[in-house]
């Protein structure tokens, strides 16, 4: 196919209006969960970043660039190093579940998407044409 050629396809309206709730319910549960997963993500990383002072504080002796810096002011040490990392198995660092998004961000996507299923619903049309669905797509 070349570039800059525009896709001209129809597609079944029902199977965008079923795509678009699957999204918003998917959008939806994420939201409602957010907290729970951010707390669990949370934990895991203070866990994780416990392991990682482990495993430095083990390899220190293959440390590189060693920095240090003393506050008198309130007795304070701070060591900063680095560590070339070959075939160890450094700690994994934990993953998010699901998505995190501001409240705004949130109710924009969702009034959107409704939007959308409520426009689609109204229309006589079987089909939508490339560029209606194009404006929903980020959606999908």
């Amino acid at each position: 196919m070349a570039r800059g050629k525009a896709i001209s396809v129809k597609i079944r309206k029902e199977k965008v209006i079923n795509a678009l709730e699957v999204k918003l319910a998917t959008v939806k549960a994420d939201k409602a969960n957010e907290k729970v997963n951010e707390g669990k993500y949370e934990k895991e990383m203070e866990k994780w970043k416990k392991e990682l002072v482990k495993f430095a504080t083990a390899n220190f002796t293959k440390a590189e660039n060693v920095r240090t810096n003393y506050r008198s002011w309130n007795n304070t040490l701070n060591i900063d190093f680095d560590l070339t990392i070959t075939g160890q198995d450094i700690p994994k660092e934990p993953e998010r579940e699901g998505n995190v998004m501001h409240d705004h961000t949130y109710k924009e996507i969702v009034e959107e998407i409704e939007n959308a299923i409520r426009i689609l619903q109204m229309s006589d049309e079987e089909v939508i044409n490339t560029s209606t669905y194009n404006s929903i797509a980020r959606y999908l």
